[in-house]
């Protein structure tokens, strides 16, 4: 059984049973997975997998089995491990009670998160190529842990079952077999996504058996992009959860039982205090999230039972400002419902999608506003300190559960305009006799591209250095002779701004008949807010979905004076393209001696069909094509 586990960066407590290693270094004979559920939603997991070993680094790579586990909600156990040798024997190092190996149990490596996590190693030793590597495991309970005394291995969906299990892999599977026994009135679904598994069912008295089995799994070639391999490859959901309203009445009920969101006088006190000069409603609700986004440090320390699911009380919160996501969700939604607000914390899936079976596919807790028109607004104080959106575009066409009093199905962010993202580089240049290039760059920029700007100003001791770099790695000869910014601790006041002056001698070439230069403008400095440049498009098709970091919107422009009037200039653009992929314009005039050319570049969301990838590169292609393409001017 999966997890609802809000916690970002990285997902914890799945069972391992080898290290990620390369398609040829190991093959997988078989891979068994039997659950038992009882009628509390109690799972009890039986593991069996079979896998030989191919190459030297396979050999490697698995010769210690780690299984990972949380303590204060499951218990694990290696049942059997046995190495069948390429010459026919076999060295059983566990084996029911017996075992000839250490089972070691130590605190597992984590980062950012430490939840008391766990892992069980066993040191299975040298070996060779066509060894095979047998491990049995168990494992019963669940793999977050709990606030309820009565069983600490009872899901808190108290009844129910449900699970994720990829039918995929990184290494050759010649059999993947999934077995749940449950209780026939528990009404299983399921659905397989993405391909095809053998299913069957089988009834045995009260209960059903479902089989799940899929033969000759081969690991798929990584496109750059690529969307998780649980939306492209094959899966399998099941629940026992009727639907997802019955998923968001649990989790509302859940966390107001807890007293989540119950305010204390210093809470109430410090509310008051920040929405003392608040404007209106937006304000106030912008005030509230930036505070807690801010001034609360993301940081998992463990504080006893609780952590997984439940949000921490308001007043733990508060007091120590710091926490994972569903604190961060938790503290907002008290600090909104303190100034007045209708608020409710929420569940998504950063990095996946969710489907439509109410398993529960979700890795992060963000929380939700209802307006005075009575619409809702969502709010992530994890993913916005010192971003000026409420809610990070990163995470548009993404899938969100809302924990409500009456119950709410399951929704999806919308797609943020390129508008909102824009990065605007514009040029006012000169050029000299002799080939000196002088004049100012102003970088504006807005939403998730004002955030990558920005961040040049993060962890830099000297803000001039860094910025002068931006601009040193598109043109190294360059000497900046100023720098003006806005302040980077008033993000909410204005966009980011910085304006350059600068001077790069010798950036054209001057004669008497002619001017060649390439214009400073259109040479993408801060390319770190424009990810779409990374892109290797080298391919000219994909096989499967991919996603950019945010939609955005590049408007480049340059106006040149010249050191002489010019008639002819031989320049051309690419032809222009505009659809529901993305934009790509770019425009020039020469009038004597002033050149002047604008270049406009619109991605327009974030995740993409693999048919959209033709459109996607061709305007990547043009941006970097016109970044080093020379205007050449004469008479």
């Amino acid at each position: 059984m999966k997890k609802i586990q809000f916690a970002l960066p990285f997902l914890m407590f799945t069972i391992l049973l080898s290290t990620t290693v390369r398609a040829e270094n190991q093959r997988t004979v078989y891979d068994s997975t039997y659950v038992y559920m009882e009628n509390s939603g109690l799972s009890h997991v039986y593991g069996h997998r079979l896998i030989e070993m191919k190459s030297e680094r396979g050999c490697t790579e698995n010769n210690v089995i780690k299984v990972d586990y949380d303590p204060l909600s499951a218990y694990v156990e290696f049942q059997l491990v046995v190495v069948h040798r390429n010459n026919g024997k076999k060295d059983t190092l566990i084996s029911g009670r017996k075992t000839d190996t250490k089972v070691y149990d130590y605190t597992a490596p984590a980062r950012l998160i430490y939840w008391g996590a766990r892992q069980k190693m066993v040191e299975v030793g040298h070996l060779s190529v066509g060894d095979r590597l047998e491990c049995r495991t168990y494992r019963k309970g669940f793999t977050y842990a709990l606030l309820a005394d009565d069983s600490k291995y009872i899901p808190p969906m108290r009844g129910h079952f449900y699970d994720i299990v990829p039918f995929w892999s990184s290494e050759p599977i010649d059999l993947k077999v999934y077995t749940v026994n449950a209780l026939t009135e528990k009404q299983m679904q399921y659905k397989v996504y993405n391909g095809r598994v053998k299913t069957t069912t089988e009834k045995q008295g009260n209960r059903t058996v479902y089989t799940f089995a899929k033969r000759d799994i081969k690991p798929i070639r990584s496109e750059q992009g690529m969307l998780a391999h649980n939306d492209v490859e094959c899966k399998l959901l099941l629940s026992t959860s009727p639907n997802w309203e019955a998923k968001s009445i649990w989790f509302y009920n859940v966390n107001e039982d807890y007293g989540s969101f119950e305010p204390t006088r210093e809470l109430v006190k410090q509310v008051d205090m920040l929405l003392l000069n608040a404007k209106d409603e937006l304000d106030s609700i912008s005030i509230l999230t930036h505070w807690v986004a801010d001034n609360m440090r993301y940081a998992g320390i463990s504080m006893g039972p609780g952590e997984g699911y439940t949000l921490h009380n308001a007043e733990m919160n508060f007091t120590d400002r710091c926490g994972v996501c569903k604190d961060k969700a938790g503290l907002l939604v008290a600090m909104l419902r303190a100034a007045g607000f209708k608020s409710y914390a929420a569940m998504t899936m950063a990095g996946e999608r969710i489907d439509r079976i109410p398993a529960d596919q979700f890795n992060h807790s963000v929380c939700v506003v209802q307006r005075r028109n009575g619409e809702y607004q969502l709010l992530d104080p994890t993913w916005v300190p010192n971003v000026r959106e409420l809610w990070s575009s990163a995470e548009q066409q993404q899938g969100y559960l809302m924990g409500l009093p009456d119950g709410a199905d399951l929704m999806e962010t919308p797609v943020s305009e390129p508008e909102n993202h824009y990065i605007r580089i514009d040029a006012q240049t000169t050029i000299a006799k002799n080939g000196t290039l002088t004049g100012t760059i102003t970088v504006t920029a807005e939403g998730q591209s004002d955030a990558s700007v920005r961040r040049v100003f993060a962890r830099q001791q000297d803000w001039n250095n860094a910025l002068e770099a931006e601009i040193l790695k598109v043109c190294p000869q360059a000497i900046v002779h100023n720098v003006r910014h806005t302040r980077p601790d008033d993000y909410l006041k204005q966009p980011v701004k910085i304006t350059y002056d600068i001077e790069i001698p010798d950036y054209a070439i001057v004669t008497k008949s002619e001017t060649v230069f390439v214009p400073i403008g259109l040479r993408n400095i801060f390319s770190r807010a424009m990810s779409h440049l990374r892109f290797d498009t080298s391919k000219k098709e994909k096989a499967y979905p991919f996603a950019d970091a945010c939609s955005r919107l590049v408007l480049l422009h340059e106006k040149t004076t010249l050191p002489h009037k010019y008639k002819k200039c031989d320049y051309s653009v690419a032809s222009p393209i505009d659809n529901a992929t993305g934009r790509y314009i770019a425009e020039f005039e020469l009038d004597g001696n002033t050149f002047e050319i604008t270049e406009t570049v619109a991605l327009n969301k974030r995740k993409y069909d693999a048919d959209e990838w033709p459109t996607f590169r061709q305007i990547v292609e043009n941006q970097r094509n016109a970044a080093t393409k020379p205007v050449a001017l004469g008479n």
